[in-house]
């Protein structure tokens, strides 16, 4: 039976986090709004909606929603040339594909912004499949973009491992019935990230792929 090894992306594989964080300070303050880079920087990983919402609660956030979304998309997108793979993570994406596991990526990016991810990591012979923003109505935490790839993959979850940075990662793979592998290469304490499911905690791509015979993939 075949094994999948699910991915995040922002964070994850390419070195993203703070560059939102930026981008969705910026946003904010465009609007008139004063939120800490550290109150963002909890909440990247989250959809664009959700990620305001969390941070201007329901009601204000549900009317501010669409325009700072907007707001954010415009100034991120400044970077996209830019963006670097963190250590290992083509060859780790290559060296899981080669084993013979199918490599899916579950991210809330797409279109323009997914392919300039994909650029950077550079790797897309070893991407069987991906799992966007386009495909799914829940992002995480909610299960649902982690069952997707599943999906995807062809794999029950008891034959899978997701690998992701944040805290909503490891909710959404847990909520999914997968294993979760969290790296420390996003930002987050290792632990928050225990706390939320993981069940091992690595450095960065480059960490794990040399540490895999003791890590959930082996």
């Amino acid at each position: 039976m075949r094994r999948a090894a699910v991915f995040d992306v922002d964070g994850t594989l390419v070195d993203t986090n703070h560059l939102h964080v930026v981008a969705w300070w910026e946003a904010f303050r465009q609007a008139g709004h004063r939120i800490t880079a550290h109150a963002v920087h909890r909440a990247v990983g989250l959809g664009s909606a959700d990620l305001v919402t969390h941070l201007l609660g329901e009601a204000r956030g549900q009317d501010e929603a669409a325009g700072l979304s907007s707001a954010h998309k415009v100034l991120y997108a400044e970077y996209f040339e830019r963006l670097t793979a963190l250590p290992g993570a083509g060859r780790l994406l290559r060296h899981l594909a080669d084993d013979g596991r199918q490599v899916v990526l579950a991210t809330s990016a797409a279109g323009d912004e997914l392919s300039a991810l994909r650029r950077a990591i550079d790797a897309d012979d070893a991407i069987a499949a991906t799992a966007s923003a386009d495909d799914v109505t829940e992002g995480k935490p909610a299960p649902e973009p982690v069952e997707r790839a599943l999906e995807l993959a062809g794999v029950p979850a008891e034959r899978a491992v997701f690998v992701g940075d944040t805290v909503w990662d490891m909710r959404a793979g847990r909520r999914a019935g997968v294993r979760c592998v969290a790296l420390l290469c996003g930002g987050i304490p290792r632990a928050d990230l225990e706390e939320a499911g993981a069940d091992a905690v690595f450095r960065d791509p480059a960490h794990l792929l040399d540490s895999l015979a003791r890590s959930p993939l082996a």
